[in-house]
Parts: structure tokens; C-alpha cells; sequence
């Protein structure tokens, strides 16, 4: 099959699935643009890849200057079923058609209620669950946390070292790293304490001894620094995102889940970037049968659109007083089509299973790497959702310099790769679930060049 053929039977698109540069980059185009850019956008927003977007489709993006450029980036996850999928494209258009607003709390309608009612059904457990939706994964977090204080009668949050949770007030003071995230943006909400993560490349012990360790450590912080009866909820990433796609050691979290079970503490997956299919299971919680009391939901959900949700235990979600949720924007109409698109798609494509497949490329791909170049520590992830973490050759001290070289490589080869790491040393790589094999492994050429090039 031909890559345009695999790329549009994945997608629908038809843009051609190959990787093609016509200047270089950035372009002269994408140069006058970021010049504009530099002249009416705030010098606080980041960028990433420095070409401008025309089109995207499948596993590529085509910028203003004809340049076809292999995405492992999928806007951080979000594009899973692709940018422009043929599903989300069809209901936002006969969305807009019809409505682009009213407010979900001043004229309800059915779309709304039809991804409630998905999130209830695909999230995990099958206990009677409710949901609310919203538009940023923060707002989810930070719904979470109203819902479980609500609820517990308690105020005390548990957070973890190298977590990430959003941008708002509250959720900068959930999230661990403080540049670029923090810095200058304090005080920050109150009763948020931090724990340690179970961290096995970091810890220097197998991850068994990891895991049990790192729980105790925990279990008795939670107990003697903040008093179990003050805590409402254990807010967790099943792995963690922008702390470097830390997968912690199995037993961790369901030991984790446990124990808040135990002491009447809500346990929050936030699965803001581990949900709808990336890491091979619908949710990444899944992998060891952890049931959370609430789920939160936001990135892949409706297939770029702003949308994110707050799913759990019905007795919780409806525990908060009427009107005490919400928000003008929160389940826009426009986007609530696009989810409903995007939960179809993964579901037609069956990209959980694809998710998996390209976990499997991309592992040993980049195992191979490992054993040629002795500045990757460490290869790990789970599905489509894998890192390397770059270190000083014969030791664990992070090499962030290596990283941004390797990064510059693969920019100025047409291939978009983002970092992560609370020592700015990691490589992550999120392509799109529809990707075609062959643009995947040519991705993965341009990568092990450029460790080649250091």
C-alpha cells in the first residue's frame, strides 16, 4: 500500500504521508510570520517547531513554505485520531450549522449529555459514575479538587515531585517544576503538599524495592506531616507528562489507590495526557485495574478542539451544590461534536490496539539507540507515549545540552520532537495514533541520526 493509500484509509486525509523538505527551516515564509509574530504576540508564549502550520493531516504537518514535516509531537497529544479527522470534520460542520452556543447551564443540549454519558461508560469501573465537562485540562484538575474538598469536607491536597497539573493559581501550585511554570507567579493556593514520586531511574534500586519504598515514605509523611483526617484527595498522573513520561513501578499506584481507599481520600487519576487510547488502553490506569474515585480528561478528547472532563463516582459528583460547577464555554456545543467524533474514530480505527503497535516501533527502535549511544540512561513509556532521557555518558547527570542538540537535528531534518523533564534531558514522542508505519520508522531514522551527530 503506497503512503498516500495507508494515510488517508487511517484518516481521511489526503495529504501525501511522507516527509519532504522544500526549503529549509524555518523557511522564508514561516520567517516573516515569526518576525509578526515577535511583533504583536507577548514574548512569554514558547515555540516549539519555528515554521508556521498551513495544513496537517495523518502523521505530518505541511507549513506555509511547502515543507512536509513528520509531527511526533501530535500537539501534545491531543490529535490522536489525527488533525482533521473525517468523523470530528462531519459533526463540528453540521454543528456549526446548526448552533455554536447557548451555555450548557442556560439552554442544555444533547451533545453534552452524549460525552457525559461516554466518559461514564469508558472510564474505568463500573459503578455508577457522572461527569462534567469544561475547557482546559487545569480547569478539569482544578474541578477535581473542589469536588473532592466538597465532598471529603477536608482541605488538604497530595501532589507529587515531577507532576504536572495546568497553569491556574491552583494548579501551578500542584505542578512540581518551577521554570517555566512558576517562576515570579506566587503565592500560590494553600494545603498542596508534595510528595516523592516512585522514580526507578532515579532511585537506583530495582523497581520493586522502588515502589515499596517510595509508598512507605509516602504513607507516612501523608500520616505524620499532614494528618490523613485533613486529606481529600491523592491527585496523581498514571504517568507522568511533562515530569518526563515517568512510568511508575507496577504496585505503585494500585498500592497508592489503596491506601487512600483505607482513609476515606479521593485517589484522581489525572489522565489529562495519558487518555483516549495513548498509551495502548483507553485510559492509562487501566494497565494495573486502578479504579480512581474521579477522572480527569482533557487533550485527546475531542480531536484538537478545547474540551476536557471530570468524570467519577456519582455520589461525588453530585455531592457539590447546585450551580456549584461550571463556566460560560465549559462543553461547548462545537466541541462536545468534536469528541463525539473523536471517541468514534478511536473506536472505528481500533487505535488502541494502534497505539500499541506503535509503542512496540518506537521501544525497540529506541532500545536499539540505547545500546549505540551511551547518552540515552534510559528508554521508557508505554504505547504511543515513549522517552529517552539523556544523561552525561558513565553517570545519571542529566544532559540537557544533548537534548537540545538532538532536537535541533531533527527540526532542521523535517521531523518535530518535544522535550519534557524536571531537568529539561528528555526526548518525548507522541505521534499521532493514525500515523503510518513507514513515516514512524522514518522519524525514527532522522532520531538515531541525530544521536549519531552529537
Amino acid at each position: 500500500m503506497s503512503a498516500l493509500d495507508e494515510g488517508t484509509r487511517l484518516t481521511g486525509s489526503n495529504l501525501p504521508q511522507v516527509r519532504h523538505l522544500q526549503t529549509e527551516i524555518p523557511g522564508p515564509k514561516s520567517r516573516e510570520l515569526i518576525a509578526r509574530r515577535a511583533n504583536a504576540v507577548s514574548a512569554s508564549l514558547g515555540m516549539a517547531m519555528p515554521v508556521f502550520v498551513e495544513r496537517a493531516g495523518g502523521g505530518v504537518i505541511i507549513d506555509v513554505d511547502g515543507n512536509s514535516i513528520i509531527d511526533m509531537g501530535a500537539g501534545i497529544a491531543v490529535v490522536n485520531v489525527g488533525n482533521s479527522a473525517d468523523l470530528v470534520i462531519e459533526k463540528v460542520i453540521d454543528q456549526v450549522k446548526a448552533f455554536t452556543h447557548t451555555c450548557f447551564m442556560v439552554v442544555p443540549y444533547e451533545g453534552y449529555v452524549e460525552v457525559c454519558e461516554a466518559l461514564n461508560h469508558l472510564t474505568p469501573g463500573d459503578h455508577p459514575k457522572k461527569s462534567a465537562l469544561f475547557n482546559s485540562g487545569a480547569e478539569a484538575v482544578e474541578n477535581a479538587v473542589k469536588v473532592a474538598r466538597a465532598y471529603t469536607k477536608r482541605p488538604a491536597v497530595v501532589v507529587f515531585e515531577h507532576g504536572y497539573h495546568g497553569r491556574t493559581n491552583l494548579t501551578m501550585g500542584m505542578t512540581a517544576k518551577n521554570m517555566p511554570y512558576k517562576d515570579g507567579f506566587g503565592p500560590f493556593a494553600p494545603e498542596i503538599y508534595r510528595m516523592p514520586m516512585a522514580y526507578p531511574f532515579r532511585s537506583h534500586v530495582d523497581p520493586q524495592r522502588c515502589a515499596e519504598e517510595t509508598l512507605d515514605l509516602i504513607t507516612h509523611k501523608m500520616e505524620k506531616e499532614i494528618g490523613l483526617q485533613n486529606i481529600a484527595a491523592i491527585v496523581i498522573e498514571p504517568i507522568q507528562g511533562e515530569g518526563g513520561f515517568i512510568v511508575p513501578p507496577r504496585g505503585f499506584l494500585p498500592g497508592l489507590a489503596n491506601f487512600a481507599k483505607s482513609n476515606g481520600i479521593l485517589f484522581v487519576a489525572d489522565e489529562v495526557q495519558t487518555g483516549f487510547a495513548r498509551t495502548g488502553q483507553m485510559f492509562a490506569c487501566e494497565d494495573e485495574n486502578v479504579v480512581p474515585d474521579l477522572i480527569t480528561t482533557a487533550k485527546g478528547i475531542a480531536g484538537g478542539l478545547p474540551l476536557s472532563g471530570l468524570t467519577g463516582r456519582a455520589e461525588v459528583m453530585d455531592s457539590v451544590h447546585a450551580s456549584g460547577l461550571g463556566g460560560t464555554f465549559g462543553g461547548s456545543p462545537v466541541a462536545c461534536a468534536a469528541a463525539l467524533g473523536a471517541i468514534q474514530t478511536i473506536a472505528d480505527l481500533d487505535l488502541i490496539k494502534r497505539a500499541s503497535e506503535i509503542g512496540k516501533i518506537m521501544s525497540a527502535r529506541l532500545l536499539e539507540m540505547q545500546k549505540k549511544y551511551p547518552v540515552i540512561g534510559e528508554v521508557r513509556g508505554r504505547g504511543a507515549m515513549q522517552a529517552v532521557e539523556l544523561v552525561i555518558p558513565g553517570s545519571a547527570e542529566p544532559n540537557s545540552s544533548a537534548t537540545s542538540a538532538v532536537v535541533k537535528f531533527c527540526q532542521a531534518n523535517g521531523v518535530l520532537v518535544l522535550t519534557a523533564g524536571t531537568y529539561s534531558n528528555v526526548l518525548r514522542f507522541l505521534p499521532p495514533l493514525v500515523m503510518p508505519a513507514h513515516l514512524l520508522n522514518e522519524a525514527l531514522d532522522v532520531i538515531d541520526q541525530a544521536f549519531a551527530a552529537l
